[in-house]
């Protein structure tokens, strides 16, 4: 099976953030694969995993401090980057988030909010399902059961 989402993350410790992005693909039945690959520490091995993985259709990356995971992403592929500024720092994501929403023209990267790896992987499968009706229903289903959960809690 395809990897449609590559999700990158600039070190172990970044984990358990960005594993909510993987469960919310998982839980769509969108095929996904996590590595730990850092822009500055291993660039060859971000370089390798471009190539490797160049037929996913999404790439979620995610770094604190400097950020530049996701911006050298989107150097290396025309296809979406979606970036997850993360909180590792003095500034608390702060840095992160600016590194990763400063892009310059002509090599954009969609950016969440700091630690905001759930809704990176939703945007992700937003992405998807321009092209997969069945994915479609699924978020269109999952935006009802929101609706209907709040009215519930509102009785």
């Amino acid at each position: 099976m395809k990897t449609q989402v590559l999700i990158l993350m600039g070190s172990e410790s970044d984990a358990p953030v960005m594993q909510k992005a993987a469960e919310v693909l998982k839980e769509f039945g969108v095929s996904a694969e996590t590595k730990i690959c850092s822009a500055h520490r291993s660039p060859n091995l971000l370089h390798k995993l471009m190539v490797d993985y160049k037929d996913a259709e999404v790439f979620i990356a995610g770094a604190g401090m400097a950020a530049h995971l996701a911006g050298v992403v989107a150097s290396l592929t025309i296809k979406p980057v979606i970036g997850v500024p993360l909180s590792g720092s003095k500034l608390n994501g702060l840095d992160a988030l600016l590194s990763t929403v400063q892009m310059p023209s002509g090599i954009p990267v969609a950016t969440v909010a700091v630690d905001g790896a759930k809704n990176a992987g939703f945007l992700a499968l937003q992405i998807i399902a321009l092209n997969d009706k069945n994915l479609s229903e699924k978020l269109v289903d999952y935006r009802k059961k929101q609706e209907e959960e709040i009215i519930k809690n509102n009785k």
